[in-house]
């Protein structure tokens, strides 16, 4: 139970999980227990409350409930970095804000350019331009002292971005037909979570409840429900101090997290990676889907990356961290293409069609773990051992 509670408490602990259970996902998929991990993902659960109903499969309620759990935490996290984190100020966001706008741009144009003939496919556009905080992290966490600090720091930052961003495009472009009496609704629990912020309510238990409300509402209204996650994480206090002088955001912030690391994501990861290979030959990776966001999670995050980041630093309007240098930036580069869990996330969006969900799974599973091989070589080709360790 000891080495247990040790490798639950490693800041490793997140990507090594979210691996196990990707691997976990294909071992099921891929042997006789395959009509078990499907009956796990159908498993009928309906909640009732006199006319309002929600009946969904298992995987939908991870989808769409357990998922907004994760996107109130990204919501918790952009507004602490927004307010004084690494993002508070134009000096400190400039470079991962140009290196995100480069990692989103350029995947996203590789598949574009790909599918663009097919009038389907073209909708999976934003599923490489997507990454994987947690495990793009996780991965660089696993070489431990030898990675500078500020690399982890600007990974965390484009990360942040790309999350905000991904957040705005699902909202855009994978919107259902909306429920006008729904948002209303929940119009009306943000405005009064946004009235508890207000007057400095800093008990979390009204916000827990009216978020409830909100995510129902927002579940019914056509929108993703995901985004009732994040826009009451921007509603909780951070200013305001409880009896306890600490802010609420963040101590609901630590109080998610090893939850949401530890057991959100790899539940997903487990209910979405599960690839099945029967049939599966180099013509499936050669098509033009599994093609563009393979490519794009591994080429065109490191070009987009790298390119518009050295036309930034060309151009004096931002620098490499202090002790960076520009091979160990172009190791992480490489890393922000792990997509898993965000990319995964947008191709259930994106595609409705159960065929759509094998080119989709194994586009992101290659690119990913391309992403992650390439980026740990050349971290650990660019960085040394610190004496010691």
């Amino acid at each position: 139970m000891h080495i247990i509670s040790r490798v639950l408490h490693a800041k490793t602990a997140p990507g090594i999980l979210l691996c196990l259970s990707a691997m976990a996902a294909l071992i099921f998929a891929n042997t006789p227990l395959q009509d078990l991990y499907a009956g796990f993902k159908n498993i009928p659960v309906v909640f009732q409350a006199g006319t309002f109903i929600i009946d969904k499969p298992l995987l939908l309620w991870i989808n769409d409930g357990l998922m907004a759990i994760f996107f109130l935490l990204i919501g918790l996290e952009i507004k602490r970095e927004l307010i004084e984190g690494h993002l508070s100020s134009r000096e400190k966001a400039i470079l991962p804000a140009v290196a995100a706008l480069g990692g989103l741009a350029v995947p996203a144009l590789i598949y574009a350019y790909l599918n663009w003939n097919n009038a389907v496919a073209i909708n999976g556009w934003a599923i490489p331009a997507a990454t994987d905080i947690a495990f793009a992290l996780g991965v660089m966490m696993i070489l431990g002292e030898r990675v500078p600090t500020p690399l982890k720091v600007c990974l965390v930052a484009i990360a942040i971005i790309d999350d905000l961003v991904a957040i705005i495009i699902i909202a855009l472009f994978y919107t259902a037909e909306i429920s006008i009496q729904s948002l209303l609704l929940a119009g009306i629990g943000l405005t009064i979570a946004g009235f508890m912020n207000w007057r400095k309510v800093t008990n979390l238990g009204p916000y827990i409840v009216i978020g409830l409300f909100i995510w129902a509402c927002v579940l019914k209204s056509g929108v993703h429900a995901t985004l009732a996650g994040v826009a009451l994480g921007l509603l909780i206090p951070l200013k305001a101090k409880n009896e306890d002088g600490k802010a609420p955001l963040k101590v609901m912030e630590h109080a998610l997290h090893p939850w949401v690391a530890l057991g959100v994501i790899p539940i997903f990861a487990f209910a979405n990676a599960g690839v099945s290979f029967a049939g599966i030959t180099m013509e499936t990776f050669l098509q033009p889907v599994t093609l563009g966001i393979m490519l794009g999670l591994f080429l065109g995050k490191q070009i987009g990356v790298m390119a518009l980041t050295w036309l930034a630093c060309t151009l004096k309007i931002c620098r490499l961290p202090q002790g960076v240098s520009w091979p160990q930036y172009y190791g992480m580069a490489l890393l922000t293409g792990i997509g898993f869990t965000m990319s995964l996330f947008i191709g259930t969006l994106a595609f409705t069609d159960v065929e759509m969900a094998t080119p989709v799974r194994l586009g992101v599973l290659s690119g990913s773990f391309l992403s992650a091989v390439a980026g740990i070589t050349i971290l650990l080709l660019t960085t040394k051992r610190k004496v010691g360790t």
